[in-house]
């Protein structure tokens, strides 16, 4: 399994312990990556995604999934979470054009 978000890319950091007596032994610092269902309000549906606890918070931050895919660039998203990006844009356009 790998332990990278699949949101922000946010994977496995590498370094080292040090003792009082100054040596060093390689460690892993691992992400808290958890499995989460996020549902998008303008499509009316819910996603699985592996993604880090504190991309969670930056989804919340942003007004929930559809804030978030709308304020990411393209090439920092998975493929099938940019054609999610594209539909969702056209949802909202097509509703703000209407009222």
């Amino acid at each position: 399994m790998a332990r990278r978000c699949e949101l922000t890319g946010k994977g496995v950091l590498v370094g080292n312990n040090v003792s009082h007596a100054n040596n060093k032994t390689k460690r892993r610092y691992l992400p808290n990556i958890q499995s989460r269902r996020l549902y998008s309000e303008s499509l009316g549906e819910t996603v699985r995604l592996k993604i880090a606890l504190n991309t969670l918070r930056t989804i919340d931050k942003h007004g929930g999934l559809d804030g978030y895919l709308l304020r990411t660039k393209d090439t920092a998203l998975p493929e099938p979470l940019r054609r999610m990006k594209k539909r969702v844009a056209e949802r909202q356009g097509g509703a703000d054009g209407a009222v």
